[in-house]
């Protein structure tokens, strides 16, 4: 690690921590020439995702869009904050695993819907209602069709 003060490109670390609640390592450091010390920090670097949209389009990522698509879902029912949080981040985290830098909104809907479907089947169906844009009754009663058959 380069020295901020003298610019000499050897340093020991004397000190590390946790920082920002985990995420990043803060480390102390003294320069081996000038013997100032300065602080670091060290992060997992996180590769981008770009979501592939039905038209073709991309945009980047944003975990707040499906968050907010499951609060749609789960309004009024009795689904935590906290419940809708770890869905949209264990739904983030599977992505980040993936290691596709480019997702279709396909796999995003059917992962939320993988996760609504467990929690509450209502939302569940809200949201399917929406993403998969049921024409008439018919097709909402073969999706209700499914569920059931399911349990």
């Amino acid at each position: 690690m380069k020295c901020p003060f003298c610019g000499y490109k050897e340093s020991k670390v004397v000190d590390s921590r946790p920082a920002d609640e985990g995420s990043s390592i803060r480390r102390r450091r003294e320069c081996l020439q000038c013997e100032k010390r300065f602080t670091t920090y060290e992060t997992v670097e996180s590769l981008p995702m770009v979501v592939i949209k039905k038209d073709g389009s991309r945009q980047s990522f944003d975990r707040t869009k499906i968050l907010r698509g499951i609060e749609r879902s789960c309004e009024k029912r009795p689904v935590s904050v906290a419940e809708m949080e770890r869905m949209a981040s264990e739904i983030e985290q599977e992505l980040q695993n993936s290691l596709d830098r480019e997702i279709s909104t396909e796999v995003i809907g059917e992962k939320v819907m993988e996760k609504l479907k467990g929690v509450d089947e209502v939302a569940y169906v809200r949201f399917a209602s929406v993403y998969r844009q049921f024409k008439d009754i018919d097709t909402f009663m073969s999706e209700l069709s499914k569920l059931l058959n399911e349990k």
